[in-house]
């Protein structure tokens, strides 16, 4: 059960995030993994609520040994199959009448968010994905987490630490979610400036019977023996075609820094 520990929590739904092609859409919604030790098993207990307000509730177990076991829903499933491959990631299918019916496949986001992709079969409806988006709950129960728990009663200090973790936790999650937009922003950027560069260099290697000037806008040709060249005369002047050229390449203008940009 070592591996399952990233997954024994209770998780928060993100319903905003969600992709759902079968069923009700969530407007909010809980998943709680727990383990039950003396049965080496994991109990799942699943809420939501849809966006009419109707409640949907379920439970059942898993022995996550990989093995063929007996499912406690008939109505979904007689056999479940699960088992974690590593410490972020859990596999569990459900069968019924020897058939796969439903898939569930569990993974841990580098930002701590549980993603739950749900494959399924529905005989009206052919084959359909729902997936998920969790995040783990900080919260201070003031009631048994289980039957057999002891009462747990809410302290002044209890209360406080959720109150920062939450802020915390809230916190770091906008902070990253910049950081990746930059990252995005940047990789965008080097996309464009190889772009660039890789034109320049095709431009440089080109014949030119002139000086070019900054800000203007040139035109490359593909020769008929392969090799390039730089022309004052656009596709349109030549009647839309790449007259006595192979073929046309691009618009392009020479920037300041001496590189070019292709243009539309």
């Amino acid at each position: 059960m070592v591996q399952a520990y990233n997954f024994l929590a209770s998780w928060q739904l993100f319903p905003e995030k969600g992709i759902y092609e079968h069923g009700e859409r969530p407007k909010s919604g809980t998943y709680r993994m727990e383990a039950l030790r003396e049965e080496k098993s994991v109990a799942v207990e699943i809420n939501w609520v849809s966006l009419e307000n109707y409640a949907f509730s379920t439970r059942y177990t898993l022995v996550p040994d990989g093995r063929m076991h007996p499912f406690d829903v008939p109505e979904l499933a007689d056999h479940v199959s699960s088992h974690f491959p590593d410490g972020i990631s859990m596999a569990t299918d459900f069968y019924k009448k020897g058939d796969k019916i439903l898939e569930l496949r569990h993974e841990i986001l580098p930002n701590g968010y549980l993603k739950i992709v749900e494959k399924g079969h529905m005989p009206e409806n052919g084959h359909y994905t729902n997936t998920s988006y969790y995040h783990k709950q900080l919260s201070v129960l003031p009631y048994a987490a289980s039957v057999a728990g002891a009462v747990i009663k809410p302290t002044e200090e209890g209360v406080i630490r959720h109150k920062a973790l939450t802020a915390m936790e809230e916190q770091t999650n906008m902070q990253l979610d910049q950081i990746r937009k930059q990252i995005e922003l940047l990789a965008l950027q080097a996309q464009e400036i190889q772009k660039r560069k890789e034109l320049s260099m095709m431009i440089y290697g080109a014949k030119l019977n002139f000086s070019p000037v900054i800000g203007q806008t040139y035109y490359l040709y593909e020769k008929k023996d392969g090799s390039h060249l730089l022309s004052l005369v656009s596709p349109a002047e030549w009647g839309g075609g790449a007259g006595p050229f192979k073929r046309f390449v691009a618009a392009a203008r020479l920037l300041a820094d001496h590189t070019w940009m292709e243009m539309p």
